[in-house]
């Protein structure tokens, strides 16, 4: 009976050696199926990112060669006016370039210079610290300025303006 006992008993560890045998297969592929979904789904769109950034990078500097050269710049005065804060304490002090289309563009922004000013005193003042506080809100004042002066001067005959000092106190 004895050994009847220790038969059972040798029996049982065979069965258990399998067990583990599976359990281990079966964690390994666990493991290796999620490694390779990671590496499908992180590792390789990643790659894919990267060569389309490139290609994209190489297609802007293509395209940057296409642009349109920069027009004359020309410097305006320096504006001083108080902000339309509720307490009136701040002011603005600003410079600023403005690029125009050609040399006839030119000529005429020098020649229109008093209403060139007029309109951006009144725009410049009618703007409270919110208003032109962020970066945000500097770029759409930098839109509205080229607004104004396509204005004075005619359609589309100012590209950009140059903020070369902006004072907020």
């Amino acid at each position: 009976m004895a050994e009847k006992n220790g038969q059972a008993a040798e029996e049982k560890k065979k069965g258990g050696g399998m067990k583990k045998l599976i359990f281990l297969v079966l964690i390994l592929a666990i493991l290796g199926g999620g490694g390779f979904a990671g590496w499908k789904y992180f590792w390789v769109p990643r790659q894919e990112a990267a060569a389309e950034a490139a290609e994209k990078a190489a297609e802007e500097a293509e395209n940057a060669s296409k642009v349109a050269p920069a027009g004359p710049l020309v410097p305006l005065e320096p504006f001083v006016v108080n902000l339309a804060d509720p307490m009136g304490r701040r002011y603005l002090k600003m410079t600023l370039d403005v690029e125009v289309l050609d040399e006839a563009a030119s000529a005429d922004l020098t020649t229109a210079m008093p209403k060139v000013k007029d309109s951006l005193l009144l725009l410049l003042s009618s703007k409270s610290f919110e208003d032109i506080g962020s970066m945000d809100r500097k770029l759409e004042l930098k839109n509205e300025i080229v607004d104004r002066l396509n204005l004075v001067l005619g359609k589309g005959r100012v590209r950009n303006v140059y903020f070369t000092e902006f004072v907020v106190q």
